[in-house]
Parts: C-alpha cells; structure tokens; sequence
C-alpha cells in the first residue's frame, strides 16, 4: 500500500490494481472513498476494455480472445516508478498472463497527485509494440453518499457542465449482465444538465450519459458545505452507477473514454467503437482532476 499526503488530504493507493482505496480530508476525519462489503471495491482502474465485452470476448485478426469485465488490470500488481510523498507514479508492462488477454505489447502508467484542492489521476498509454493497438480507458471512484455522513443520498444532486443540456443516456438491457441495446434515450431523472439522486433511477443498473461537450460533473447537497467535483475533458463519456437494489449509501462517478459492447455484437477490436487507437511508438494521456470541498 502506497500513501500520499499533504496539509489537506491522505489517499492510500493499492499496488495491487493501481486502486485508490482512501481519500481522507485531513481536518475533518472522514472518508470521501467508499469502503464496504457491500461492494467491495473503491476506484478500479478499466483497461483495456470497459464493462462486459459481448460473450465476454473479442476477435483481433479473426481470433477470439477472452476479456474478463473491465479488463484485467485490477488483477495486476502494478511497479512503483515514484513516490514524492504528494505524488505517485505506478507503471504496468504487458506480461504474460496480460498477452493471453490482449496481444500487444504496451505500458500504462498513472499518476496520483495530490494538490491544496483534491487529486489528479493522469493516466498514459504507450504502444510499445510494432502493431497498432487499440483500447478503452476509464476510472471507476466509488464516493461515499452522504459525504461525511450528512444528510441521506436522496439529499444529493448531480450538475452537468455546462448547464442547459438534455441529457442523453445509452439504454441499457441485462442478460442477465448490462449491456448497451445500441439506442440513446432521453434521460428522465434529469432536468437539464441536473438530477435529484434516488435509488430508483439505478433500477437498470448504469447510467452511460451520451452528451458530447460533458466539461465536469459536481456531487452537492444543501444539507454540506462539502462536494466533489470531477473535471472531464478527456473523457467522451460519463457514467453513474451505484448497486442496485441494495439502497447503497455510495455513488460512482465513472470518466470513461469507451464503452461496453452492444448486446448480442462480438467485436472486432480494431473496430470497436469509442477505442482509441495507437500506432507503435504512440502514447496517449487522459487526465481528470477530483476537486474537493
């Protein structure tokens, strides 16, 4: 386990996954990640695939490969490359339990960095092969709702920025797992860019918003002068999800750059939709900041 510190805030950083496993305001001696049986995560790490993969599987160059969901780096012990004391850097180099999953040869190295007002994750992906490859990112922070346990999660709202949006989602069906169907509805819990949070709007598991433009999303209640606030331009998508049917005292607020599969559609990787793609020698960065009050 990894720590990071400064005047205002300590996070704990798992090896084993690149996990964020704490993020504590210092003054105040509470929790802003979530830590629960209940779901025993707090802020996995998705690549190279997000959520489940159609038979959860792919072709590349007319062979199948299994993915397990969310890929398989929170099974992965990643290399501490740096630790400042306010910042770190972990790295993962394809091996090979990670070739059987995905043939290529590639680096992933993210950053943890704390600041006056919060974190910053910046995660990096290097193609260290001779071929193209192709991936999805995203970043799955579990939030404990109510923060520092004041008021009760329907106290909650979301704001989208900018304001003013009709917020879109990806319609989702479960087989019994959650896929996309391929349609875009209208998001009913919203109004504009901002919604109430209940339990119920989870009835059908996430919530993948479709709009493009998304520039940050804050977590707020009258009932605290505290929130969260994730900046996302780097990511396409955003998605919401706590567990279903469990009235879960947590949120996850998920920067995705990619997206599940269409029920019912085995891809090809290198036409998968919403992958970036990288040519050997190429890197790409996606950055999101956490600011917290």
């Amino acid at each position: 386990m990894q720590i990071i510190e400064n005047d205002q805030f300590k996070a704990e950083i798992d090896e084993h996954g690149a996990q964020l496993t704490h993020l504590f305001n210092k003054s105040e001696g509470f929790d802003y990640i979530w830590n629960d049986d209940l779901w025993p995560k707090h802020a996995p790490v998705l690549f190279p695939a997000i959520g489940r993969s159609e038979k959860d599987a792919y072709f590349y160059n007319g062979q199948e490969y299994k993915m397990p969901q969310h890929g398989f780096v929170a099974d992965q012990d990643f290399k501490v490359e740096k630790n400042t004391g306010n910042c770190l850097i972990l790295s993962l180099t394809d091996n090979e339990i990670t070739r059987k999953y995905y043939p290529f040869a590639f680096k992933l190295t993210i950053m943890f960095s704390l600041n006056l007002t919060g974190i910053t994750f910046k995660f990096n992906v290097e193609n260290i092969d001779n071929k193209d490859l192709s991936f999805s990112l995203g970043s799955h922070p579990a939030f404990n709702v109510p923060i520092n346990g004041e008021g009760t999660f329907d106290d909650y709202q979301i704001d989208f920025e900018p304001s003013g949006l009709t917020l879109k989602q990806f319609e989702i069906v479960k087989t019994p797992n959650p896929y996309r169907d391929g349609k875009i509805i209208k998001l009913n819990a919203a109004n504009g860019s901002h919604i109430n949070l209940n339990h119920e709007m989870f009835e059908n598991g996430l919530i993948i918003i479709e709009n493009d433009g998304i520039q940050g999303v804050l977590l707020s209640s009258s009932k605290t002068k505290h929130s969260i606030h994730l900046s996302l331009d780097d990511f396409r998508y955003v998605c919401l999800w706590t567990k279903e049917g469990a009235n879960a005292p947590f949120l996850c607020i998920e920067p995705f750059a990619g997206l599940p599969d269409i029920a019912g559609h085995e891809v090809e990787l290198m036409d998968k939709e919403a992958n970036t793609q990288l040519q050997p020698g190429q890197k790409k960065t996606f950055e999101y900041v956490i600011t917290l009050r």
